[in-house]
C-alpha cells in the first residue's frame, strides 16, 4: 500500500525509469535534482525551450509573466504555471498540469494531469496522476523538532531523511485548507475532507473525514 507500484501508474511521468529503481517513493527524493538535469539534456529542443540554465519549458506550456521558475526544472506540455507561482527548483512537472497562483514547489515530482491550483506548498513530495490539492492545502515536510521523518504505517518505517512531504497516489483528492504532515501517504482514489490535519498512511479508495475518521468508499 505504500510502495511506488501501489501508488502510481508510471506511464504518466517522464520519471518512470528513475522511479522504477526504488521500492518506496521517499527513496527517490534525494535524486530529483540530478534526475531533472539528466532528463533535460535529453529533451528535444524542437519541443522544449531552455529558458534559463537547467530550466526547460515545453513550447505548448503557458508560464504567466509573474511566475518564477528556478532550476533545475522541467515544465511539461500543455501545463499552466500561473501568476505569482514560485517554483524554487528541483521540480519535475508533467503534462497538462496546473501550478496555480501563489503556489510554491520545491524538490517534487508532479505527475501528468495533476492540479495544484491555489495557495499551495509542495515540498519534498510526489503527486500522482490526476492528484489534486484544494486551495490552501500544504505538504508539511519537516518536523518541529527537526528529527528524521518516520512513516507511520502498520509499523514505523525509518526514512533517514529530515525532509519528507507527502506522497499522493493517483487520483487522490485533498480538500481545501488541509495540512498533510511530514511523511503522509495517501492511497489512490482517496478523498480528504477540507480543513483536515492528516497524519500517517491513508488507504486507497477511502474517505478521510473530520476528526480523522477513515471509511472505505463504496465500490466504483
Amino acid at each position: 500500500m505504500i510502495r511506488i507500484t501501489d501508488l502510481f501508474d508510471l506511464e504518466h511521468t517522464i520519471a518512470a525509469d528513475y522511479l522504477k529503481g526504488f521500492e518506496y517513493p521517499w527513496e527517490a527524493l534525494s535524486g530529483i535534482k540530478q534526475l531533472i538535469i539528466d532528463l533535460g539534456k535529453q529533451l528535444d529542443p524542437a519541443e522544449y525551450t531552455e529558458i534559463s540554465e537547467n530550466v526547460w519549458v515545453h513550447k505548448s506550456a503557458k508560464v504567466f509573466p509573474s511566475a518564477y521558475i528556478g532550476g533545475p526544472c522541467i515544465i511539461g506540455p500543455e501545463t499552466e504555471v500561473r501568476h505569482c507561482a514560485f517554483v524554487r527548483g528541483s521540480a519535475l512537472v508533467g503534462r497538462h498540469c496546473v501550478i496555480g497562483n501563489s503556489v510554491e514547489i520545491k524538490n517534487a515530482i508532479i505527475f501528468d494531469d495533476c492540479q495544484v491550483p491555489h495557495f499551495n506548498y509542495v515540498g519534498d513530495s510526489i503527486l500522482g496522476y490526476h492528484a489534486h490539492l484544494g486551495a490552501g492545502s500544504i505538504t508539511s515536510n519537516i518536523k518541529a523538532d527537526k528529527k528524521n521523518i518516520l512513516i507511520h504505517a502498520d509499523e514505523e518505517i525509518v526514512t533517514g531523511l529530515r525532509k519528507v512531504g507527502a506522497m499522493l497516489g493517483d487520483w487522490a483528492d485533498v480538500g481545501s485548507n488541509c495540512v498533510l504532515n511530514p511523511g503522509v501517504i495517501i492511497g489512490r482514489h482517496t478523498n480528504i475532507y477540507p480543513s483536515s490535519c492528516v497524519r500517517g498512511v491513508i488507504p486507497a479508495d477511502s474517505i478521510y473525514k473530520t476528526g480523522g475518521v477513515v471509511v472505505k468508499k463504496e465500490e466504483r
